[in-house]
C-alpha cells in the first residue's frame, strides 16, 4: 500500500488535464494516482535524483491524465474487467500466436479476415511483429522504427490498428505489439535532428567525439559482446553528420537512445499510452535487457533498467491498466526474474518474459533423446514470481542461441561448449544420423558460438523425410511432443506462425530485399494459405499438426492445474527418455509425462500413487493411460497428462 498520497499541486497538475472528463472518470484517476503514486515517484528519485524526480513526475502524470481522457469507453471497460481478473494473463485459457502481420494477413485489414482461423486453434493472444514504421531497406525484421506514431504504409494505418484491436477484443483476443526500447532507427525523427546539428536531440542518444579516454567506445568495448558479429562487429559506428562515434549496440542504422536523459524517458511515456490507446492489451518491451549503459559491465541488466519499467508501468496502471508489460529478456536464468519483478520491483514491473531456457532444452532433449540435462536445469530455475507468467515456445522468429549453463552441463558429466557445438551440428544436419536441416546463423569463431535458424517442422526432420511415411510420422510426432511440452508447462504458449500447419523453411528467403545476410527469414515464410486448406485432413502433416495443437489448446483451458500460478516440480528421473513434471492445484495433482525417443516408454506406476492420483486419466485423450507390469505405458515421442477425471472439463 502507498505511504503518502500524490501532493496537491499533482492532483491540480493532472485536475486541468481532466476538466473534460465526466465527475466519476475524475474520482477514479485520482484514486490510482494516489495508489499509485510512490510507485512512480521512488524509481524516478533513484534514475534522476530528487530535483529532478517531482517536477518530472508531475509532467509525466499531467500526461497519463490527457491520455485517459482521451482513452475509447470501450477500452475504460476493459480496464474495469482486468481489474476485477488481475490473474487474466495466467488463466490456461490463454494461447498466443505471433506473427508478422503481412505473411499472415497481407495486411492489417487481412489479419482481421483471417480472425477464424485464429479461432479454430484457441488462440487468445495475437503478436504481430514490428509494424511500426521503419527505415528504408534493411530495417531488422522491422526493430529499425523511423516513426512511433505510424503504421508501415503496406499494412495500413492506425485507424486500421485500432479497428483490428477492436475486432479482436471482441472475439476474445488480446492484441500483443512490439515497442522498441532500446534504440531507434537512423532515419528517426529524433536521429534526423542530432544529425542536423540539434543539441537538444544529440543528448537523445550516446556521441562519443573520439574513441579513447576513460569512458570512451573503447573502454566500454572491452567488457561489451557482440549482438552480431558477422555483420555487425562491435558497437560504436562513425556518423560524418554527427561528427561522432554514436552507440549502436545491433545494427550501424540502429541508435542506441540515451535513458539517463529524463525526455527520452518522457518520450516513451508518451508512446506507451498512445498505443495503449489504440487498443493494444500487451506491449512487448524490446532488448529491455540493454537499455542502461555502465562502463566496466556488459551493458546488460543493470538495475536502472527495472526503474524504467516500473516508472512505464505505473503510467498504464494509472491510466490504462489493461495494458501489460511483457520484458523480450533473453538473458541468464538468474537475471531474468528480476524483469518479472523481484525485492521492491515486485509486482510493479513486467508481467511477462519469455521462458528461453524451456525452448532451448526442449530441443536440446529432442536431439538427445534424454530429459537429464533438461529435468536438472529446469529443477534450478526459481519459480516467477506472483502474478507474473512466462512465456513457453517452441520457437519465435529469432534464431536458437544454445544458452546452455556450463555448470548444468557439468552436473551431467558434460562439457557445455562440446554440447552446445552439438547441438548446432544436430540441427544443421552436418551430425550423422541427424534428420534436421536448419542453418547456422551468426557463427562466431572466437566463442565457438553457432545459432540456428528453422522452422520447427524443418529442425524436426520433415523436410529431410521425403517420401519415407515412417519419417514423416516421427517428424510430426516429434513436432506435437514439443509443443505438448510447452502447452502443459503453466504460463502462456505462443505458436510461431506457420508451426500450426508443420510448414518448412521458405527457400527463396534470400531473394527478398534486404533479407539476404538474414538467414532467420528462412523460418519466417509467409504463411502458406493452401497448406492452411489441408488443415481439417489427418493424411497429411498439417491436418494432423494442427488438430493436435488445437487439441492442446482446448485440453488447457479445462485444465485449473495450468493456471499460471501454479509451480512446476520437475520429478526425479526414472527413465532417461521421460521428463516428469508436477503441477499441484487445489483440485489436484497433475502429472506430465513426456517420451522425447522413438520407442515407447514406461514409468512407474507406484509414483502416481504416492503423489496423489489413484485413478489418473490421460487429459489429452480422455482415457486411462495403457498399463504394464504396474507401470504407465508412454507413447513414442508422446506425451501424458496425467489428472484425476472429476477435475477436467472434457473438450
Amino acid at each position: 500500500m502507498p505511504t503518502t498520497a500524490a501532493p496537491a499541486h499533482v492532483h491540480d497538475a493532472a485536475r486541468t488535464a481532466l476538466a473534460t472528463a465526466p465527475a466519476h472518470r475524475r474520482q477514479t484517476f485520482a484514486l490510482r494516482l494516489d495508489r499509485w503514486w510512490d510507485d512512480l515517484l521512488e524509481p524516478l528519485t533513484r534514475l534522476h535524483g530528487a530535483a529532478v524526480a517531482g517536477a518530472l513526475a508531475t509532467d509525466l502524470v499531467r500526461l497519463a491524465a490527457t491520455a485517459y481522457v482521451a482513452r475509447d469507453d470501450e477500452l475504460h471497460l476493459l480496464d474495469e474487467r482486468r481489474l476485477l481478473e488481475p490473474d487474466w494473463l495466467q488463466s490456461p485459457r490463454m494461447l498466443g500466436y505471433a506473427a508478422y502481420a503481412d505473411r499472415f494477413g497481407g495486411t492489417l485489414h487481412g489479419v482481421g479476415e483471417h480472425v477464424p482461423y485464429l479461432e479454430e486453434l484457441g488462440v487468445t493472444y495475437l503478436h504481430l511483429m514490428p509494424l511500426l514504421q521503419t527505415r528504408e531497406g534493411d530495417n531488422d525484421g522491422g526493430y529499425a522504427v523511423a516513426d512511433y506514431t505510424r503504421i508501415r504504409p503496406d499494412l495500413g494505418s492506425m485507424d486500421d490498428l485500432r479497428e483490428l484491436a477492436r475486432t479482436l477484443r471482441g472475439r476474445g483476443i488480446s492484441l500483443v505489439l512490439d515497442l522498441v526500447l532500446n534504440h531507434v532507427a537512423r532515419e528517426h525523427g529524433w536521429a534526423v535532428a542530432a544529425r542536423a546539428g540539434d543539441a537538444t536531440y544529440r543528448d537523445y542518444f550516446h556521441v562519443f567525439d573520439g574513441r579513447g579516454g576513460a569512458e570512451g567506445p573503447d573502454a566500454y568495448e572491452r567488457t561489451l559482446p557482440e549482438v552480431f558479429p558477422a555483420f555487425a562487429p562491435g558497437n560504436f559506428t562513425w556518423d560524418d553528420d554527427l561528427h561522432g562515434w554514436v552507440w549502436t549496440t545491433f545494427n550501424s542504422w540502429q541508435w542506441d537512445v540515451n535513458w539517463a536523459n529524463p525526455a527520452v524517458l518522457r518520450e516513451y511515456a508518451g508512446i506507451v499510452l498512445d498505443l495503449a490507446n489504440a487498443g493494444v492489451e500487451v506491449l512487448r518491451l524490446d532488448a529491455i535487457a540493454f537499455m542502461w549503459k555502465r562502463i566496466g559491465t556488459s551493458c546488460q541488466n543493470q538495475p536502472e533498467v527495472h526503474d524504467i519499467t516500473q516508472v512505464l508501468r505505473t503510467l498504464t496502471r494509472i491510466a490504462c491498466p489493461a495494458t501489460a508489460f511483457k520484458a523480450e529478456a533473453i538473458v541468464a536464468p538468474r537475471e531474468l526474474l528480476a524483469y518479472l519483478g523481484t525485492g521492491g520491483h515486485q509486482g510493479k514491473v513486467s508481467d511477462l518474459a519469455y521462458h528461453n531456457s524451456l525452448m532451448v532444452q526442449v530441443w536440446s532433449m529432442l536431439a538427445t533423446g534424454d530429459v537429464r540435462l533438461t529435468a536438472h536445469a529446469l529443477r534450478g530455475l526459481p519459480p516467477a514470481p506472483p502474478r507474473s507468467t512466462w512465456i513457453t515456445y517452441v520457437r519465435c522468429h529469432d534464431d536458437i542461441g544454445w544458452a546452455i549453463d556450463d555448470a548444468d552441463a557439468a552436473a551431467l558429466g558434460l562439457d557445455g561448449r562440446s554440447h552446445r557445438r552439438f547441438l548446432s551440428d544436430w540441427y544443421a544436419g552436418s551430425f550423422p544420423g541427424s534428420p534436421a536441416r536448419g542453418l547456422v546463423f551468426q557463427e562466431n569463431p572466437a566463442t565457438g558460438d553457432r545459432r540456428i535458424s528453422g522452422t520447427a517442422a524443418q529442425l524436426c526432420g520433415l523436410a529431410s523425410a521425403g517420401g519415407d511415411r515412417a519419417a514423416v510420422e516421427a517428424a510430426v510426432a516429434r513436432i506435437v511432443l514439443a509443443h505438448s511440452v510447452i502447452a502443459g508447462f503453466g504460463g502462456i504458449p505462443v505458436l510461431w506462425s506457420g508451426d500450426e500447419l508443420a510448414q518448412l523453411d521458405d527457400p527463396d528467403w534470400a531473394s527478398e530485399p534486404g533479407h539476404a545476410g538474414d538467414n532467420r527469414w528462412t523460418h519466417r515464410p509467409r504463411l502458406d494459405w493452401s497448406r492452411a486448406a489441408g488443415r481439417h485432413d489427418p493424411s497429411t502433416p498439417q491436418g494432423r499438426v494442427f488438430e493436435a495443437v488445437a487439441h492442446l489448446g482446448r485440453v488447457r483451458a479445462g485444465l485449473p492445474h495450468l493456471h499460471a500460478s501454479v509451480t512446476n516440480e520437475v520429478l526425479e528421473v526414472h527413465d532417461p527418455g521421460v521428463l516428469a513434471i508436477l503441477r499441484r492445484h487445489p483440485v489436484g495433482t497433475m502429472v506430465a509425462l513426456h517420451n522425447v525417443r522413438g520407442e515407447s516408454a514406461r514409468w512407474p506406476g507406484s509414483r502416481l500413487t504416492d503423489l496423489g492420483l489413484y485413478d489418473p486419466f490421460d487429459a489429452l485423450t480422455g482415457n486411462r493411460p495403457q498399463w504394464v507390469d504396474g507401470e504407465v505405458v508412454v507413447p513414442p515421442w508422446g506425451s501424458l497428462w496425467l489428472v484425476d477425471a472429476a477435475a477436467v472439463t472434457w473438450p
